[in-house]
C-alpha cells in the first residue's frame, strides 16, 4: 500500500479536499455537541518541532487526544535530531514506533527527505516554503462562512511566503483567483509556483489588489527565521498594512483572515482584525477540526 503524505497543498486532489471538508464539518459538529468520537484509539502521533509554535502544537495535540489517540511532542533540542542524527535515520526509527508524524521545520527539503524514509504518513506542520494545514483551515473557514470558494477572489497583501505559496496551490485546485501584492524585493519565487499563471494577478499597489476581493488575507511582515531583517522589512512594507480603507475596496461582504500571531499596527490595523469582517478566531479554531479530518484520513483512509 502506498503511504500518503501531506507535505504541500498540491498533494491532494479536489475530490480529496471535498471529502476532507465534509469530514471536518461532521467532526466539528460532533465536537460542538460533546459527542465522543475515537477512531484513532491506540494510535500515536509524533510531533517534531524545529520551529516553535502555539496553534500548531495545540491543534494537533488536542485533536489527536479528541480522536482517542496519543500525541508525543519532540523538539530538536530534546532529541538526537538536534545533535546531528541524519533525518533519514530518524524517519526510519520514529515511523516504526508510531502511526503518523507531523513536522514543523525550516527547509522543505528536510520534510521531503524525512517522508522518503518514513513507513507512516508525514504531515507538514510548516516549512519555509509551504503551510498547507493553515490554508486548509482557511479554505474550510471561507466555505463555512460563504458556502463556496470557486470563482471567488482572494487578496494576498504581504511578502511571498509559505502562506502565499499554499494559497496559490489552493487556487489552482479549488478554482479561485489570487490578487497578489508584495513589496519590491519580496516577490514570488517562480520556482515554487505552477508555470501557468492564470490563477493569480500581481499588483504593485496593495489597495488595488483588494478591489472587489471576497477575502483579504495577510501575515506578519517578519516570519520566523528572518528576524535579523526586521528593521529593513519595516521600511519595505510601508503601505502594506491592511486597514479599513483597503477593506472598503473589497467586496461589501468580504472576510479578513490572518494565520496569527498578529502585530496590530504593522500588517493589519486593530479595527480590521478585531472588526466585524474578521474571522481570524474561527480560522484559528478550524485548524483543530480540519487537522482531525486529515489525521483520520491519513491513518484510516476514507470512512
Amino acid at each position: 500500500m502506498t503511504i500518503k503524505h501531506y507535505l504541500q497543498f498540491s498533494d491532494f486532489s479536489l475530490a480529496e479536499y471535498e471529502y476532507l471538508i465534509e469530514r471536518a464539518r461532521i467532526i466539528k459538529a460532533r465536537f460542538k455537541n460533546y459527542e465522543a468520537y475515537h477512531p484513532l484509539l491506540d494510535r500515536t502521533l509524533v510531533m517534531v518541532f524545529e520551529k516553535s509554535s502555539t496553534r500548531t502544537r495545540l491543534s494537533f495535540e488536542a485533536g489527536m487526544a479528541q480522536l482517542g489517540g496519543t500525541a508525543i511532542y519532540l523538539n530538536t533540542r530534546d532529541s538526537q535530531l538536534g545533535r546531528g542524527e541524519p533525518v533519514e535515520d530518524a524517519a526510519q526509527v520514529m515511523s516504526r514506533m508510531c502511526d503518523v508524524i507531523m513536522i514543523r521545520t525550516f527547509g522543505h527539503d528536510i520534510i521531503e527527505r524525512f517522508a522518503a524514509y518514513s513507513r507512516v504518513p508525514v504531515i507538514n506542520g510548516l516549512t519555509n516554503e509551504h503551510h498547507p494545514c493553515q490554508v486548509l483551515a482557511d479554505v474550510f473557514t471561507f466555505i463555512e462562512q460563504r458556502q463556496v470558494i470557486r470563482g471567488k477572489t482572494v487578496a494576498w497583501i504581504g511578502d511571498a511566503n509559505n502562506m502565499l505559496y499554499s494559497w496559490l496551490q489552493a487556487a489552482k485546485i479549488f478554482g479561485f483567483h489570487v490578487n497578489v501584492s508584495t513589496p519590491k524585493g519580496y516577490d514570488i519565487n517562480y520556482d515554487l509556483v505552477s508555470p501557468e499563471h492564470d490563477y493569480f494577478t500581481l499588483f504593485d499597489d496593495p489597495a488595488k489588489a483588494c478591489e472587489g476581493a471576497h477575502l483579504v488575507t495577510t501575515d506578519v511582515w517578519t516570519s520566523m527565521g528572518f528576524e535579523e531583517e526586521n528593521a529593513e522589512r519595516m521600511k519595505a512594507f510601508d503601505g502594506w498594512c491592511v486597514d479599513a480603507e483597503k477593506m472598503r475596496r473589497a467586496a461589501p461582504d468580504a472576510l479578513f483572515m490572518h494565520c496569527l500571531p498578529a502585530h496590530r499596527g504593522e500588517e493589519v490595523t486593530a479595527d480590521v482584525i478585531d472588526g466585524p469582517q474578521s474571522v481570524v478566531w474561527d480560522e484559528a479554531e478550524n485548524r483543530l477540526h480540519v487537522q482531525k479530518a486529515l489525521l483520520e484520513y491519513l491513518v484510516l483512509d476514507r470512512i
